[in-house]
């Protein structure tokens, strides 16, 4: 039974991957216990509990978010996307597919924050963000190529304790080729038809 309101609690709702939850949380529960322990979603893991491993990343709002360190409070009115949620039914996201077919995990621990954590690098790349690893910063410069150093230091928040590092990196540079892939064959497609 959920607590009744209080000043220690507040009814909020989350928005978790396309799907409305209301819930009675103490103001104190972060987002990954709301997630794990009142929503049953538990893709995300709890690691260090200290936002150091990044085994508890899920997205907000597109970007990624140590989910141990938010309070659930404050994501409400926010899209949550965790693991259980970026695939689209049965086909697995890029990302997914590529950890897959590289084996870019071991024991798997790690593998729902990594692959939250990938997604938001591959979108935070094509916008153009630097990072602590790219040599021109600058706007006009453009996104740098994502290189093994580039995806290492955009990965850096996320630990794997079995070591699957190098794995890892190529699948997340997989995923990137796969997300434009889907564009230049669209582009291929229009100049054959004409």
């Amino acid at each position: 039974m959920d607590p009744v309101p209080s000043p220690t609690h507040s009814g909020i709702t989350l928005n978790v991957n396309g799907e409305k939850h209301a819930l009675s949380v103490d103001h104190r529960t972060t987002l990954l216990d709301a997630l794990r322990e009142r929503l049953d979603l538990t893709g995300t893991k709890k690691g260090c509990d200290q936002g150091q491993c990044g085994a508890c990343t899920v997205l907000v709002d597109g970007r990624r978010t140590v989910a141990c360190l938010q309070f659930a409070v404050a994501a409400e009115g926010r899209e949550i996307t965790t693991i259980e949620g970026v695939a689209e039914g049965e086909r697995l996201h890029p990302v997914q597919q590529a950890f897959l077919d590289l084996d870019g995990y071991q024991c798997g621990y790690c593998t729902p924050g990594q692959i939250c954590s990938a997604i938001a690098v591959i979108e935070e790349h094509a916008a153009g963000w630097p990072s602590a690893a790219t040599d021109d910063v600058r706007p006009e410069a453009g996104p740098p190529p994502l290189t093994p150093d580039e995806i290492r230091e955009r990965m850096s928040g996320n630990l794997c304790r079995c070591g699957a590092y190098v794995a890892i990196t190529q699948a997340v540079a997989r995923a990137a080729v796969a997300r434009t892939a889907p564009a230049a064959q669209t582009t291929a497609d229009r100049e054959a038809a004409a």
